[in-house]
C-alpha cells in the first residue's frame, strides 16, 4: 500500500532548530540545503528529508522502499510503499496561488483546459488548475522523468479518482491516483503510483 505524510515546515524557521535537524542530514543534502539562498527553502529541504526519516523509523522501511518527495509553501509531503513492492510512487504538493490559465491553453492537452474553463467562477477554475497540476506533477514524478517529461504527452480525466486516459509508450503500467487537502488550508496535494492500494488518508502525526 502506497501512504502519503505531510508537515509543516515552519518550526525549521527558528535556527537552533534547524541547526539541529541539519546535523541529522547526510552530506548531499547538507549541500542541495547549503545551495539554497532563503532560509523557507532551506527548512524545506532539511525537512522534507527529516519527515522521510521519521516515517522509515516509524514503519521499518528498507533503503529501497520506493518513495517520492515533495514541498510548497510551508509544507512538506512524502509518499511511500509500505510493503516493500516495487511499484513507481510519485507525489506533489503545490501552495494554491494565481489562475495560470495561459500555462494551462499552452501545455495541458485539451480536454485538460476545456475542463478548467469550464468552472464558472474564478475561484473554481483556479482550484481545478491546481487540481491538475499536482496530478500532472505527480505522474511525471512516478515516471522518473520528472520536468523531462512534457505535459502534453499525457492527458488526465477528472473523476473520482482521476484517471489517466492518455499515457506515453514508454510508460505502459496502469497508474492509479489519490488526492488530499488540509481542511483551511491553500494547498492540493495528489499522489500517483502502480499499486492500486492508496490509503486515502493523509497522515500528519510527524511534528518537525
Amino acid at each position: 500500500m502506497v501512504k502519503a505524510w505531510v508537515a509543516d515546515v515552519r518550526p525549521l524557521y527558528d535556527r537552533d532548530r534547524y541547526e539541529q535537524y541539519y546535523a541529522q542530514l547526510p552530506d548531499f543534502r547538507k549541500r542541495k540545503a547549503d545551495s539554497l539562498l532563503r532560509n523557507e527553502r532551506k527548512a524545506q529541504s532539511a525537512g522534507v528529508w527529516i519527515l522521510w526519516q521519521k516515517i522509515r523509523e516509524r514503519y521499518g522501511l528498507a533503503a529501497d522502499t520506493p518513495f517520492n518527495f515533495s514541498h510548497s509553501g510551508t509544507l512538506v509531503m512524502c509518499a511511500a510503499c509500505t510493503d516493500g513492492r516495487p511499484v513507481r510512487v510519485g507525489c506533489d504538493v503545490e501552495k494554491i496561488g494565481d489562475l495560470r490559465l495561459k500555462l494551462a491553453e499552452r501545455y495541458f492537452c485539451r480536454e485538460e483546459y476545456e475542463t478548467i474553463i469550464r468552472e464558472e467562477k474564478e475561484e473554481r477554475r483556479t482550484e481545478m488548475f491546481y487540481r491538475y497540476w499536482v496530478l500532472k506533477e505527480s505522474f511525471m514524478k512516478a515516471t522518473g522523468k520528472g520536468m523531462a517529461l512534457p505535459v502534453s504527452r499525457f492527458c488526465i480525466r477528472m473523476d473520482d479518482p482521476p484517471v489517466l486516459i492518455r499515457q506515453p509508450e514508454e510508460f505502459p503500467e496502469e497508474y492509479h491516483y489519490c488526492e488530499y487537502c488540509l481542511e483551511g488550508e491553500p494547498y492540493r496535494m495528489a499522489v500517483c503510483t502502480t499499486d492500486s492500494r492508496i490509503d486515502k488518508e493523509l497522515h500528519t502525526e510527524f511534528v518537525l
